[in-house]
């Protein structure tokens, strides 16, 4: 069970509905703070992107990005920039992304609506 933290939307400087973007918990929030803390630079946003690729036809990808394309949606969680570009933000509609540390597993995961579907190795959906 996790909170959320309060979140500012944008898309391309014009306000969006809260409802309808990203959401980053806030125990992804803060390791995502950490990461970036312990990158030294501050000008850095998360981007997620969906791409082509993987079993089912699509993939997530997360990583650090200090560009800001036209088009890009801009969330922020508790000072941390999530920014979705203009093709992935419709698949990304309501999805959440959370932290999990467990002695199973660590890593993001993202529970996402709009997927249809996964693959077995649950790397890509549809």
């Amino acid at each position: 069970m996790s909170t959320e933290t309060s979140q500012e939307v944008t898309i391309t400087g014009t306000p969006a509905p809260l409802a309808t973007g990203i959401v980053l918990t806030d125990v992804a929030a803060t390791k995502v703070a950490a990461l970036l803390a312990q990158e030294g630079r501050d000008d850095l946003s998360l981007r997620v992107a969906v791409q082509p690729g993987g079993c089912s036809g699509l993939r997530y990808q997360l990583y650090f990005d200090d560009r800001s394309l036209d088009g890009d949606t801009v969330t922020e969680f508790g000072g941390v920039k999530v920014v979705t570009d203009k093709m992935s933000t419709p698949y990304l509609m309501g999805a959440s992304i959370d932290f999990v540390d467990t002695i199973e597993k660590q890593g993001f995961t993202i529970d996402n609506p709009n997927a249809q579907g996964s693959c077995a190795c649950g790397d890509s959906f549809n």
